[in-house]
């Protein structure tokens, strides 16, 4: 027998390594194969891919329509309850958040009245913030410009009195409340939410002049708590405008839409359920104007010294915005964590303005598609111009007009087969979607550091007008070079300031 068909001839290694593993599948199964391929294959499956965008999202039309026809329906809470005011269990304290149209009743006939008198304020709002911004990278301090007139003011005879005078502008609005407790014992008063400013205050008696409100006027002699700050306390330093009057500090806020509000500024009681924080600053208006009708004053949420949770010493609050045409309530909270489920990004400051919180945006995606956006488009300057802010007091997200042009002309590239609408006030880029029940429409979504990102949910970006099917685009460019992410982008979503750790936190659905 020839000795080459004794020697088998030799196999290489990787033949050997093949038969091997495969004799291993024949004894292991299948589960073996599926290893094999995984700790085998390519090393482009072991990189993380990017999420897949969600390029479209079902707008329900319907529903939508339906909402605007029970507003006139609901019927406004004015009742003082433990419901309404309560503390967690936890360490952090949290207050009852409610949609104006569940406090004070809707006074316009039909929902398109309703609706451009919201845009109308809105548009107010919005130059009342570029202006603060404005005042302050120029150095321009408030105090020039406004003044504290005494003599107009802040003299109250006996014959100026006049009680309570309902305000001109005693229009609906779109603004947020708080429910709180003021004063020693506490008297019941609706807050207006606001994070674009800093100084709290309550309309107080004697009124030279008050708008209307729910609750009846607070009376300081009334309180046990209330005492009058010296014109050399750091808080009465601290305000923009203020003067002496017999050695007890006067205050004055001007918000650049023609609202404001002055008086004596003074330490207060403030109460959430069983639980009460002593000696906070704030003002007792007795000279009060324009856009708060219905909330006896405003709790300031802003980064500056005199703000609520600076005040409270807090690490961090949030707050989740219901529906404003809803009756449900959901929370203020302070010193609570984020959910889990929290997309996060970084806050900004700028040093030439400490009431604004700036969000750390890097750009944005219409269906899926980011913008062609340089993340400098979103950032605060050397100046201290540009950024963009989360401001619970805006309605509707403003961007830069070339940004915005971006975003709309995407998002109308994207809804080709909807029936248009003509424009309205702010908006221009409207449906008639009378004739649907639901619609698919690409996906808006805020794009942040590392990747993360934020989906907004179809009723967050295209608005009843009426209730007959009119819905808007609910962007709108502004000349300003600041940006701003307004109410109607955030309901349903809780929006939380982690001040300690300089991160805003967005969690979905947690209301």
């Amino acid at each position: 027998m020839p000795l080459a068909s004794l020697i088998k001839p030799q196999k290489s290694p990787n033949i050997l390594h093949s038969q091997l593993l495969i004799s291993m599948a024949k004894l292991m199964g299948p589960l073996c194969f599926v290893l094999f391929f995984l700790c085998n294959s390519s090393p482009f499956v072991h990189s993380r891919s990017l999420p897949q965008r969600l390029k479209t999202t079902v707008f329900d039309v319907t529903a939508s329509i339906e909402k605007t026809q029970r507003l006139y329906s609901l019927n406004p809470k004015a009742s003082f309850t433990q419901q309404q005011l309560s503390s967690s269990a936890s360490s952090s304290l949290t207050l009852q958040l409610h949609s104006r149209a569940s406090v004070h009743k809707v006074s316009h006939s039909d929902y398109k009245s309703l609706t451009l008198a919201r845009l109308e304020r809105d548009s107010a709002r919005v130059r009342s913030l570029t202006t603060l911004l404005d005042l302050a990278v120029k150095g321009i301090a408030q105090s020039d410009l406004h003044p504290v007139q005494e003599s107009k003011e802040l003299q109250f005879g006996v014959e100026e009195l006049q009680g309570p005078i309902i305000s001109g502008t005693s229009q609906g609005s779109g603004e947020y409340f708080s429910r709180v407790g003021i004063g020693k014992p506490p008297s019941p008063a609706y807050m207006v939410l606001d994070t674009g400013s800093d100084v709290s205050w309550i309309q107080c008696d004697p009124c030279a002049d008050c708008y209307q409100q729910v609750d009846p006027i607070f009376k300081p002699d009334s309180s046990s708590s209330y005492a009058p700050l010296s014109c050399e306390s750091n808080q009465c330093k601290s305000l923009d405008i203020s003067e002496c009057r017999n050695g007890t500090c006067l205050y004055e806020v001007s918000y650049g839409d023609g609202s404001y509000t002055v008086g004596d500024f003074v330490t207060e009681t403030v109460t959430f359920g069983s639980t009460s924080v002593s000696n906070i600053a704030l003002g007792c208006g007795h000279n009060n104007e324009g856009l708060f009708v219905g909330a006896a004053g405003l709790l300031g949420l802003g980064g500056g010294s005199l703000s609520f949770p600076q005040q409270l010493n807090a690490s961090s609050f949030s707050y989740c915005l219901v529906d404003r045409d809803s009756d449900s309530a959901s929370t203020l909270e302070f010193d609570s964590r984020f959910p889990p489920n929290a997309v996060t990004a970084p806050l900004r400051r700028n040093p030439e303005l400490d009431t604004f919180y700036y969000l750390g945006l890097t750009g944005l995606s219409v269906g899926g598609e980011l913008l062609p956006i340089p993340e400098s488009s979103f950032a605060v300057d050397a100046t201290g111009t540009g950024g963009i802010i989360v401001d619970s007091g805006t309605a509707v997200t403003r961007l830069q007009s070339d940004l915005y042009n971006l975003l709309r002309d995407a998002f109308r590239k994207g809804t080709q087969g909807l029936p248009l609408a003509d424009n309205v006030a702010l908006f221009d880029t409207c449906y008639d979607l009378s004739s649907r029940s639901s619609v698919d429409v690409p996906t808006v979504s805020f794009q942040f550091p590392d990747g993360k990102e934020l989906p907004l949910p179809a009723k967050n970006y295209l608005i009843p007008i009426d209730s007959a099917g009119t819905f808007c685009f609910a962007f709108a460019p502004t000349t300003s070079s600041l940006s701003i992410i307004g109410n109607v982008q955030q309901q349903g979503t809780r929006v939380g300031f982690d001040l300690a750790n300089s991160l805003v936190g967005f969690s979905p659905n947690s209301c």
